[in-house]
């Protein structure tokens, strides 16, 4: 039989280990222990490995089972329980992990540390890291949890098969990790043209071009009580500059509007109502009158008197002329 796509993953030693775990005390004593080698031979042959018919096999089980009988337990239940034990924080590096369990494992089982065992053993830890790593993904948000797969670089496919989710999905948040990124580059790139400024410069600065206060802290280098000491700050001069720009756009009215009433000289009163009584003549709008009226540079007192109390002009002039 031809090894299937299970057994070209699966190593002989795994396989072996597998069936004499599964073995009982009663059938690996006396007579019953080559009736027990026999019967896994032909599960094993089942499976593609053709032990039946290698020499080197037969040996590779008769080896194993004596190992199993010398130490009392089968390899496999040690081996479980070491890959039980491992937390997250444990396989970070499955190298390292690996090293460590065949360390340990190594000085009662020699299997082990053939050089064979240990790509094996760390495809195993590899699968026990994205096996925690999923448990803990899914304790998180959605979002949250496909991040964090994606951050320990689990490939696409195993993302969206572990968390059940859609392709679309995964490239929703693959999308919105890009955006972040580019954001922080540009954040980069502000701080670079502040180098060697205040903190309250650096914080002036990103905050006056729309960067996140998480942003801020985070690569600024701040805390939350120097950012708000500088919007505070920046609140301030704000208000400044608007009181400014308000003083500013009195005083340009003002000087729009002209003098007022009791500034204007005798014989400049006269010329104003002349020339308004010439453009009331022209037009009854009371907007084209002061359009007119501004144009020929009336003070704007005399303008609203015109508009609303014509009559009123009358008696300006003879007050003036006496």
């Amino acid at each position: 039989m031809e090894k299937t796509d299970e057994t070209e993953k699966k190593p002989l030693w795994f396989g072996i280990e597998e069936r004499l775990l599964e073995l009982g005390a009663g059938e690996i004593s006396g007579q019953a222990k080559e009736a027990a080698i026999q019967k896994i031979v032909g599960e094993l042959d089942n499976e593609g490995f053709n032990v039946s018919k290698s020499g080197g096999k037969m040996m590779q089980l008769r080896w194993a089972l004596d190992d199993m009988l010398k130490v009392g337990r089968p390899l496999m239940k040690d081996f479980n329980d070491a890959i039980a034990a491992l937390s997250l924080e444990d396989v970070l590096d499955p190298y390292l992990a690996t090293t460590n369990l065949i360390d340990n494992l190594g000085e009662t089982w020699a299997e082990l540390k053939k050089v064979e065992c240990r790509l094996d053993i760390i495809r195993i830890v590899e699968e026990t890291r994205l096996d925690l790593l999923v448990k803990k993904a899914k304790k998180l948000p959605e979002n949250e949890s496909i991040r964090l797969l994606i951050e320990e670089q689990v490939e696409p496919k195993a993302i969206v098969d572990k968390l059940e989710i859609t392709e679309e999905k995964l490239a929703e948040v693959n999308a919105e990790i890009e955006k972040e990124k580019a954001e922080k580059n540009r954040v980069a790139k502000l701080l670079e043209a502040v180098e060697g400024k205040s903190d309250e410069e650096k914080v002036k600065h990103l905050i006056t071009n729309n960067v996140a206060e998480e942003l801020i802290i985070g690569m600024a280098e701040v805390d939350q009580g120097a950012i708000n000491n500088v919007k505070k700050i920046m609140e301030e001069e704000l208000k400044e500059q608007q009181r400014l720009a308000e003083e500013k756009a009195a005083k340009k009215k003002a000087e729009a509007s002209g003098p007022a009433l009791e500034d204007i000289t005798p014989d400049e009163m006269i010329d104003h109502i002349d020339s308004i009584r010439e453009i009331m003549e022209f037009s009854e709008v009371e907007k084209e009158i002061r359009t007119m009226c501004e144009q020929s540079s009336i003070p704007q007192c005399l303008v609203d008197i015109a508009v609303s109390d014509p009559d009123k002009l009358d008696e300006l002039e003879k007050e003036v002329e006496g």
